[in-house]
């Protein structure tokens, strides 16, 4: 498969003065009210068929005036990395799905040099399914939302496979957008239902979620032709994709958690109480990343994206000095907005790029989310460092690119 025409090729990024934004002890941010916009998600809502027709009070939240700093303009200021050209995930909560496939694909091309899109839906599919499945074990006491993490594409590829992208969309003929309001409702109802009746049979419920599936997604195929050989789905994960999922570690940076030892990363998405997260202190959390964007590796992160320093039309984000100086941003502010739910892991990002200016990096970020849409450079963002250090909570990349700090910690 070919993308020759939206891939973001590498550039090597050029010391220039634009896209340089002075260390907050220079500048002093001023904020403004605006009527927050996403004329990309008014689409897909037309599209969908959930548009509120209905005359909305215009609504003005506190963001900050980027019109007097020195931001990034373009994608090409960035060295960065293949991946395959942002995808809309539409009106659903599959941003985790969506920014981890993407990390995945990008993963085949650094280490085999192969062009391969994958399908999104055939893990947001299994993923709904043993949601389901873990809420009736539990007789309702797991969380079952659309939103999940990094890990669970990993972990749901061992047990089903994967496969490519036209293999399995999950939208009808001449659907343009997916739209999963009505799909999660009604899943969601069936399994509240059985609190009331009682019904904990496993196999009848999972027959029934996956009833529900079938019906707005479509079945997904048992098995594909492949250049002409007949693979199930774990057979191209194996023949095809050929990636050892072992391979690759999530780590955080929490001052709630013992460092250097793996814990279980406390947010709701994280349903299955994963305990694989390797938490390390925030300086050696921040020279990691920094370090492996810079090796040719990038990153699948998860974070907060609901600040006042962060706008889909400016397409950046930044940490403005009236929430809190650059030079206070330590792992005392950072657990300071986890713990008062502040900083949420609402959001699952593709790291694809950094650059490098004397304001500190710049890092190319690839969204599926609607918000990126509504910029000149569609389908990315454009990161500060500080951002990231504040407001980023966890990424996932190679363990290649973590070989001495995985060494600190005990078996």
């Amino acid at each position: 498969m070919k993308f020759l025409s939206a891939v973001i090729t590498c550039a090597v990024a050029v010391a220039v003065s634009v896209g340089q934004l002075p260390a907050q002890g220079e500048r002093k941010d001023r904020g403004i009210f605006v009527e927050p916009k996403n004329e990309f998600m008014d689409s897909i809502k037309k599209e969908v068929g959930t548009y509120n027709k209905k005359p909305v009070k215009p609504e003005r939240k506190w963001r900050i005036d980027f019109s007097s700093l020195d931001l990034p303009k373009a994608t090409t200021e960035f060295t960065s990395y293949w991946c395959t050209p942002p995808i809309s995930q539409g009106e659903s909560g599959m941003c985790w799905a969506f920014s981890t496939i993407s990390f995945f694909e990008s993963e085949i091309h650094r280490l085999a040099k192969r062009e391969i899109k994958l399908s999104e839906l055939y893990t947001v599919y299994w993923e709904y399914v043993e949601k389901a499945r873990r809420y009736v074990q539990e007789r309702g006491d797991s969380e079952f939302g659309q939103g999940s993490e990094a890990n669970a594409v990993p972990r749901i590829w061992k047990l089903y496979g994967t496969l490519p992208a036209e293999a399995y969309t999950g939208m009808k003929p001449h659907q343009k957008f997916h739209g999963h309001a009505a799909l999660f409702q009604e899943m969601k109802d069936y399994l509240t239902s059985l609190k009331t009746s009682q019904a904990w049979n496993e196999e009848v419920a999972i027959s029934t979620i996956k009833s529900i599936l079938n019906h707005y997604l479509g079945e997904p195929p048992t098995s594909i032709l492949v250049d002409g050989m007949k693979m199930t789905p774990r057979e191209y994960l194996d023949k095809v994709v050929k990636l050892n999922l072992d391979d690759y570690v999530e780590f955080m940076s929490l001052a709630e958690k013992p460092y250097y030892q793996q814990v279980e990363y406390e947010v709701s998405d994280n349903w299955w109480h994963s305990q694989q997260y390797y938490n390390i202190p925030l300086d050696e959390y921040m020279m990691m990343l920094k370090r492996a964007i810079r090796k040719g590796f990038t990153m699948a992160l998860g974070g907060d994206t609901s600040e006042p320093g962060l706008e889909g039309h400016a397409g950046v984000a930044v940490v403005p000095s009236f929430d809190i100086p650059a030079a206070y941003i330590d792992e005392n502010a950072r657990q300071m907005r986890f713990s008062n739910s502040t900083s949420t892991d609402d959001h699952g990002i593709h790291l694809v790029g950094f650059k490098e200016t004397p304001g500190g990096d710049w890092y190319l970020i690839k969204d599926s989310g609607s918000g990126s849409r509504n910029n000149t450079h569609p389908g990315y963002y454009f990161y500060h460092e500080d951002y990231v250090k504040l407001k980023m909570l966890d990424f996932m990349v190679h363990k290649d690119a973590a070989e001495d700090i995985l060494k600190k910690f005990k078996d």
